[in-house]
């Protein structure tokens, strides 16, 4: 295996000066695969990313050469373990510009991050009536944690509708914003419409008040240049196999100030200090919210997709992205009796869509015969499917190593769905 520096010259040499996103195409040994005897085409990238090379051999290698827990020994490969997960939030930290290594919070994923910031940092300070800002085209995960948080302290939660096109209404959020208002709680990039929300605005709007912004940036953190200090939000939460790292391993970044302010989430080792039976005193922050043994492999594959993402570059891959995008959707319109759902002016490269007559999962049986991976159904954004009059629909995401070639066989597919049913 070539080591990092080796790798990430190579990709940066390859990469100079070549828009054609295909090379990196070889790096996910996954796309070598067949389905039912034909070339994967997968375009389920919102749910979960492909692995390249590099990061499962980096996560591979840690276990055959430094396995060991971290912060807790003094022999040679705890230590070991120890640099190499620290090196990850400092890799981590640089890629979305926070101002320190304290800020990022290693979690299991984006999920684990939004119960975290509600209830270690929300929950002391609502009291009944108090208000929780959310949008219209929220996930489920950061829907459902504020519900559970509005039961236990009777805060109400307030909902910033959408328009027809699945773009936020503006001036609706702003009226929302009030005396009572305690927390703005946003996606960057919707999962189901693939719509991207005008952050900075929200921000600002929402700081007028001195009211705390999350960002839910699942599906923004790989697909376009993320910096929270130029956005100045409070808190930012993410996962990792979602920006072709492992699953099961996320990161929560939050302003210094207001993780110190924070009560650990949960309690057990590492994110204690000294312990005796009558009081326990904390560690610092990032520690005191990461209990027990971490996802060590998942932390060093982490930081080696930050090293491939940012080889690739986040702008080249935006661009990329956005031009699949116009491509699929001017091929997709052309098709008789499909209902395109999510045309914002300012979209990430998502498709999701509806044909007249055909339920959703019969589209994603059908192309997966064909071997075409997308993903089918409410995609945990129930009230988004209500709010379009819609029970599911098909979505068809795609990524860096995604070509026009892939869209040229979903689109056959699709056609071919809709001759199966007469239509």
């Amino acid at each position: 295996m070539k080591n990092e520096y080796e790798l990430l010259t190579e990709l940066k040499e390859l990469a100079t000066g070549v828009p054609d996103m295909k090379r990196w195409r070889d790096d996910f040994p996954i796309l070598r695969e067949r389905v039912y005897g034909r070339p994967l085409v997968y375009l389920d990238n919102g749910a979960t990313t492909q692995k390249p090379q590099f990061v499962i051999d980096t996560e591979a290698s840690f276990y055959r050469r430094d396995n060991a827990n971290v912060h807790r020994a003094v022999h040679a490969l705890s230590e070991r373990a120890t640099e190499v997960y620290e090196a990850a939030r400092g890799k981590v930290q640089r890629f979305i510009n926070a101002r320190g290594p304290e800020e990022i919070v290693f979690v299991r994923g984006t999920t684990e991050a939004i119960n975290l910031v509600a209830q270690s940092y929300a929950r002391p300070r609502l009291a009944p009536a108090d208000e929780i800002v959310v949008s219209a085209m929220e996930h489920h995960s950061n829907i459902v944690p504020w519900q559970m948080l509005c039961e236990q302290t009777g805060a109400v939660l307030k909902v910033i509708p959408i328009n027809d096109a699945g773009e936020l209404d503006l001036e609706a959020y702003r009226r929302l914003l009030g005396t009572r208002t305690k927390m703005v709680a946003i996606t960057h990039v919707s999962n189901a419409l693939g719509s991207i929300v005008p952050v900075a605005e929200i921000i600002v709007a929402a700081h007028e008040r001195g009211v705390p912004v999350l960002l839910d940036g699942a599906q923004a953190i790989s697909h376009m240049p993320v910096d929270v200090h130029a956005l100045d939000c409070d808190f930012y939460a993410f996962s990792g196999h979602k920006m072709f790292g492992p699953t099961g391993i996320g990161v929560l970044y939050g302003k210094t100030a207001l993780l110190e302010q924070m009560p650990p989430y949960q309690g057990g080792g590492d994110m204690i200090r000294s312990v005796s039976f009558e009081k326990t005193e904390y560690n610092d922050i990032p520690y005191r919210f990461e209990a027990g043994t971490p996802h060590i492999a998942g932390v060093v594959g982490l930081g080696a997709a930050v090293d491939y993402v940012s080889a690739v570059g986040r702008d080249a891959i935006f661009v990329h992205e956005r031009e699949l995008l116009r491509y699929a959707t001017r091929l997709m319109s052309d098709i008789a009796g499909l209902r395109i759902v999510g045309t914002a002016k300012e979209k990430a490269a998502i498709l999701s869509f509806t044909l007249d007559g055909v339920h959703a999962h019969d589209i994603g049986t059908i192309l997966d015969s064909q071997g075409v991976a997308i993903r089918v159904g409410h995609h945990c954004a129930m009230p988004v499917m209500q709010r379009f009059g819609v029970p599911a629909t098909a979505r068809a995401s795609f990524a860096l190593y995604n070509t026009r070639e892939d869209v040229d066989t979903l689109v056959a597919g699709v056609r071919e769905v809709r001759s199966i049913f007469g239509r």
